[in-house]
């Protein structure tokens, strides 16, 4: 009974411990403690995606709550060089699904959830919608990372 006592605390500990040690390097604090949510909103026109705000603004070495609304009727996903890494991902719930290249997040058809995130340092990236429909035109927009208030 003890060494199932054991195995059991022992795989306790390796599930709440798996998500950390699969990310490898914990992260530097961030620049600010703050976490600001943030909306960006999918929609469709002309049959192609639309992400809104089309200048989409964070600070940047942040952690952030990215709520996303999506009113398209297909699948859409959203990518950003670099940013929806797994070591930069904190969590994810809803109808989101991370792209197995850790390039982006799929939004299920008028799926809504929440992505936490850790912002990469400040500059500028562009960010595109893809439908599943149109690979080949993505909305393209700016993503605008800059130096959090102290």
């Amino acid at each position: 009974m003890l060494n199932v006592s054991r195995a059991l605390a022992t795989l306790v500990a390796l599930v709440i411990a798996g998500p950390a040690l699969a990310q490898g390097k914990p992260l530097a604090p961030p620049a600010s403690d703050a976490m600001p949510p943030v909306e960006l909103t999918i929609s469709m026109a002309d049959g192609k995606p639309v992400c809104e705000p089309a200048e989409l603004r964070l600070p940047a070495d942040t952690n952030v709550a990215l709520s996303i609304v999506s009113h398209a009727d297909a699948p859409v996903t959203i990518t950003a060089p670099g940013q929806f890494e797994n070591g930069l991902v904190l969590h994810a719930d809803g109808d989101l699904v991370h792209v197995a290249s850790e390039k982006g997040y799929t939004v299920k058809q008028n799926g809504k959830g929440t992505l936490r995130l850790r912002t990469l340092k400040a500059g500028q990236e562009e960010y595109a919608c893809t439908s599943t429909r149109n690979a080949d035109a993505p909305f393209k927009g700016k993503l605008v990372l800059s130096p959090p208030a102290q």
